[in-house]
């Protein structure tokens, strides 16, 4: 079988497993956000934090509860990382550093999972499991917090009420992401990940001398690493390690936790909403981006020049042979249009061209389908911009699901699309014209331009993959990229729940001969359209400096 056939049948395969627990899953978590109905578990944590489930909060009220526990984890998990040296359970680690322990818990508190360290030699056991793994979980559940207040905010009317984000926060963990991830690490332990609580120790015999390994619950962190899109890895090579990803059966099975919950959240969206079709279009655009961006990888990996690539065919420098072109293609794609920032192969040694279609995915704002809960939100807002592009065109009052498009909520929206720019270029360009910054590279040119580029696009839009290449554990991109993440994810944050207070204020439209049907394949085309050049657009300029240069020389 060649390689591009057995690249096809695996997107197929792929293709074929996420619509068949699409229904389910999207049906069981809207039952999950909409039950009135609250467990023994969940009363438990209510009572341990002194919050009232049943209370409804106005935005303002949600947001402040979003920050508080999410400044809650920043410092915890700091305080974590700074005393490690004296943690029960982690004798052969010292404590990290101020800067990078500031980036890191910045990085999995927003979901980001960006790494500047070498997992398995810089983090012991507690902080693992403890602090990162916990991480995991809760991040991702405000994402979807986030995400549902949103939804709601066009399901309700007159109210301005958006729910309550504690309940919001306790259900997506124990309900939706926790029974899960368990089902998730059972796979991978049975297809060999390994879960246990093993120190450092030496084995075998290595070019005339011993190795170490570490050993660590891997393949529990593994599982909602992936299901949650965070990405940050037990072991500094990610998911290219046989550690975390051993076969090409795992390989496909953790690119499929990347997209269950994010394009099933569109069946939840549907339902919330009172259609079942508003879903679907929305999910078809997702799938439209997301398989377009696969056929294009494929094409710029498999199209190579030269008889070094064709004797080893394909452009096989940085990818695991286990997984080959095609599941790297599929992976690196996957990863960077969700928040994941998981690696089975190290984008610096992609094609130029294969290289910039992973920038291009987060520069989208990583809405297809995009991070969990991140990119339904994301998605919303840009249906939202498409929408008033529509009125415009026909001179018409934009309306969304019975929502007046205004001019506050344009406000909002185009603030929302303009926040993750801003923080990529200004801290590009800052990084690219100060003195010391450009010494962390490893390649000249257009290249190491792509690096940092890489870098900041990354951090900005809560992805965490690395290019590979950039060494960015130092003091300026520690502080810089730390940055870039928290403003990233709150900020943006803040316009989506602004957007929803307004929109849940709001009487119902009612539809009329002139509403535009949101629900059709002409809305999701306007839509693809949209997202391509409204956000696309912004980064030409930076990518014809750096990956495009590189691809077309």
């Amino acid at each position: 079988m060649g390689s591009v056939l057995a690249s096809v049948l695996q997107l197929l395969a792929l293709i074929g497993a996420l619509a068949l627990v699409h229904a389910p899953a999207g049906s069981y978590m809207a039952k999950v956000y909409t039950s009135r109905r609250h467990l023994r578990p969940e009363r438990w944590v209510y009572r341990a934090i002194g919050a009232d489930p049943d209370t409804e909060m106005r935005w303002p009220a949600y947001l402040r509860a979003v920050l508080a526990f999410s400044l809650a984890g920043v410092l915890l998990l700091y305080l974590l990382q700074r005393l490690q040296g004296v943690l029960p359970g982690s004798p052969e680690f010292s404590s990290v550093g101020p800067a990078q322990s500031f980036n890191t818990a910045v990085s999995f508190v927003t979901n980001t999972n960006w790494q500047s360290y070498y997992g398995e030699q810089t983090m012991g056991h507690v902080v693992q499991t403890a602090g990162l793994a916990v991480q995991n979980f809760v991040s991702a559940a405000v994402g979807m917090a986030v995400a549902v207040a949103l939804v709601r905010g066009f399901a309700r009317s007159r109210s301005g009420e958006l729910g309550n984000f504690w309940a919001d926060l306790v259900r997506g963990t124990l309900r939706v992401l926790l029974p899960a991830a368990v089902l998730g690490a059972l796979v991978l332990v049975a297809c060999g990940a390994i879960q246990n609580f093993s120190g450092i120790h030496e084995v075998g015999q290595f070019m005339g001398g011993t190795q170490q390994w570490n050993g660590g619950a891997v393949a529990s962190q593994e599982a909602i690493k992936e299901l949650g899109t965070n990405g940050g890895g037990y072991f500094n090579a990610n998911s290219a390690h046989p550690f975390e990803n051993p076969t090409p059966f795992t390989n496909l099975f953790e690119i499929f936790l990347i997209l269950v919950i994010p394009f099933s959240l569109t069946r939840t969206f549907g339902l919330m909403v009172g259609s079942v079709r508003q879903g679907h279009a929305i999910l078809a655009t997702m799938a439209t981006v997301w398989v377009g961006f696969t056929a294009l990888m494929m094409w710029a990996e498999f199209t190579h020049h030269g008889p070094a690539l064709q004797a080893a065919g394909g452009a096989m420098e940085g990818k695991e042979v286990r997984f080959g072109v095609g599941g790297s293609a599929l992976f690196a794609v996957s990863t960077t249009l969700t928040s994941t920032g998981a690696v089975d192969s190290f984008h610096s040694s992609f094609t130029g061209l294969g290289g910039g279609i992973t920038m291009l995915g987060m520069m989208l704002g990583e809405i297809a389908p995009g991070g969990t809960g991140s990119g339904l939100y994301g998605m919303l807002i840009m249906a939202v911009i498409a929408v008033f592009i529509a009125g415009l065109m026909v001179g018409r009052t934009p309306e969304y699901l019975g929502r007046k498009i205004g001019a506050r909520e344009m406000k909002l929206a185009a603030c929302y699309i303009l926040v993750t720019p801003a923080l990529v270029l200004v801290f590009t360009a800052a990084s690219m014209a100060l003195p010391t910054p450009p010494h962390s590279m490893l390649n000249p040119g257009a290249h190491g331009f792509s690096e940092v580029l890489y870098a900041f696009t990354s951090a900005a839009n809560n992805n965490g993959s690395a290019f590979a290449g950039l060494n960015a554990d130092t003091d300026w991109f520690n502080t810089t990229t730390g940055l870039a993440m928290l403003l990233g994810r709150f900020l943006s944050m803040v316009f989506v729940l602004a957007l929803a207070g307004s929109l849940a204020a709001q009487r119902p439209v009612p539809v009329s001969a002139g509403t535009l049907r949101t629900e059709k394949p002409l809305f999701a085309g306007l839509l693809v359209g949209a997202i391509l050049i409204i956000t696309g657009l912004t980064y030409f300029p930076a990518l014809a400096l750096g990956p495009l240069a590189e691809g077309l020389a």
